[in-house]
Formats: structure tokens, C-alpha cells, sequence
């Protein structure tokens, strides 16, 4: 049963940083492309950032290049996301999302506020 855990968000302040971890149990994690997306409130979700099975290729929405880097440890079964020069539009709850051939699982997610 695939499980993903989402950690690390909170309060920070516009030019700050976070780091985000998506813990994952449950499946063969360097077998799955992963993801992180996010939602704003009145928002879609909308994609951030993917990262292939072994973390080779990288790809970011336009929004965050520049400032956000996803990341993977394959022997941790970890995926992360490290956010630099936050800003008030970042502000959103973040996803990490698994997937493997049509099959997405997704975490419960984790708040990230960025505000004065």
C-alpha cells in the first residue's frame, strides 16, 4: 500500500526558505516518477515540480524556477523540495504525488504560509 508522508511546512516569512520531505513506504520508490503540486485556497492544483525514478531530469513549473529544487535520496525513500526566496504567492498546501505507469497516490499534504 503505497503511503506518503508530506513534512516541513509552515510560516515563513516573503524571502525566507523551507524545505519540504515526502516520506514514502509501502512500494519500490526509485521505480516511481514523483511529484510535488500545490493548491492555493479558490485555486486548482497545479503542478511544481517532477522528478524522474532516479532523479536524472527535473522539471518546474515557470512560477518557481529559479527558486524551488526537487530532490530525491532513492536509499531514504524521500523526495523534497527545497523553497528558496519564498513569496506571498507560494503560499498554498504542498502534495508530493507517486506515480507509476496510469496510477497516481497522493500525500495528505502540508501548509506552506509565506506572510509578513
Amino acid at each position: 500500500q503505497v503511503q506518503l508522508v508530506e513534512s516541513g511546512g509552515g510560516l515563513v516569512q516573503p524571502g525566507g526558505s523551507l524545505r519540504l520531505s515526502c516520506a514514502a513506504s509501502g512500494f519500490t520508490f526509485s521505480s516511481y516518477v514523483m511529484s510535488w503540486y500545490r493548491q492555493a485556497p479558490g485555486k486548482e492544483r497545479e503542478l511544481v515540480a517532477v522528478i524522474t525514478n532516479l532523479g536524472r531530469r527535473t522539471n518546474y513549473a515557470d512560477s518557481v524556477k529559479g527558486r524551488f529544487t526537487i530532490s530525491r535520496d532513492n536509499a531514504k525513500n524521500t523526495m523534497y523540495l527545497q523553497m528558496n526566496s519564498l513569496k506571498p504567492e507560494d503560499t498554498a498546501v504542498y502534495y508530493c504525488k507517486a506515480t507509476l505507469g496510469p496510477i497516481d497516490s497522493w500525500g495528505q499534504g502540508t501548509q506552506v504560509t509565506v506572510s509578513s
